[in-house]
């Protein structure tokens, strides 16, 4: 099982911030529209950079994807903020109608994505996000799982032409990635391995690694892949490893319906049919408490990763 060194730990949300600015200095069509949380977002360098390019919409989500859409008439490239919550569910009809439909270069920003927004509870704690979002056609849909991953993939997506939903969150997690290893659309193998496959997005990453290692002592052998692009799906990596393992675990911060599991599983059932597990939030809502509680009480972590390895590599067929 291969090792990573955790360069530091930070909050995806402040990599961001920091992708955000930088995209600012490489296009002045790049702008930036917030919702009332611009320190939340860590939007806050932007502003102070290109002021002039930067709007405070105020709490009026709805009000700023209109805005946004607009925008790319003439030329801009709008990147809205505001929590996951106020980014999808809030304003479905009018990124549906205004950017999805009309095919306009938007870029849905979205941090405190999950159960890890802790303590301001259910209301707050979007869980079908990924599924709202990945539904819309032309959408595309990625979930980055570290510093280093969400200031790659917002850079990228100002160079992408068309809606774009980026999700992020609050709490401080390893950094472990390479800035420059992320391509939009691409699979990141984290582990090469023969005996299952984890196919893992955002802050389950992370414990997906852990667990690798803990199947290590075991004497699994795990390939371990980075699911930061959920739409569109790597087709080609995601068949090739389950074509080798034989039997995959999914690993997520969602709702076990719309997420990254059921999209590998309508892919797996359509191509290549194999036993799987998914680690994922089943059918409930959130409720108050720190991230770390909150992982723990919902099964997103390292440990529950090995036990649906355990039982999905019980229902592997074995070769006659």
């Amino acid at each position: 099982m291969k090792t990573y060194t955790i360069i530091d730990k930070k909050d995806t949300r402040s990599g961001f911030g920091a992708g955000l600015l930088e995209a600012g200095k490489e296009n002045q069509a790049v702008v930036a529209l917030c919702a009332d949380l611009t320190g939340s977002l860590k939007m806050d360098a932007f502003a102070k950079e290109f002021p002039e390019r930067f709007i405070q919409v105020g709490i009026a989500e709805a009000n700023m994807i209109g805005m946004a859409a607009g925008l790319t008439i003439g030329g801009k490239i709008p990147f809205t903020g505001t929590f996951a919550n106020f980014s999808t569910g809030r304003v479905y009809d009018q990124i549906r109608q205004s950017v999805a439909y009309s095919d306009k270069n938007v870029k849905i920003c979205a941090s405190h994505a999950g159960l890890t927004l802790g303590e301001d509870g259910a209301t707050h704690q979007i869980l079908e996000d990924i599924g709202l979002m990945k539904m819309l056609p032309g959408m595309t849909v990625i979930n980055p799982c570290d510093f280093n991953q969400t200031k790659a993939a917002t850079k990228a997506i100002a160079k992408l032409m068309g809606p774009v939903y980026l999700r992020f969150g609050r709490p401080v997690v390893p950094n472990f990635t390479d800035e420059n290893n992320f391509e939009i659309g691409k699979a990141w193998v984290v582990n090469e391995g023969k005996d299952v496959t984890i196919f893992a997005t955002g802050h389950l990453v992370w414990q997906a690694i852990e667990a690798g290692h803990l199947l290590a002592e075991k004497g699994i052998d795990a390939e371990i892949i980075n699911i930061h692009t959920i739409k569109p799906l790597d087709v080609e990596a995601i068949l090739k490893s389950a074509a080798k393992t034989g039997c995959v675990v999914t690993a997520e911060e969602h709702q076990m319906n719309g997420g990254l599991g059921d999209s590998i599983a309508q892919l797996l059932a359509l191509n290549n049919p194999l036993p799987l597990e998914m680690v994922a939030v089943n059918d409930r809502f959130g409720e108050s408490g720190t991230p770390e509680q909150l992982m723990e009480k919902y099964g997103l972590n390292a440990a529950n990763i090995v036990a649906k390895v355990l039982v999905v590599m019980g229902r592997k067929k074995i070769p006659a």
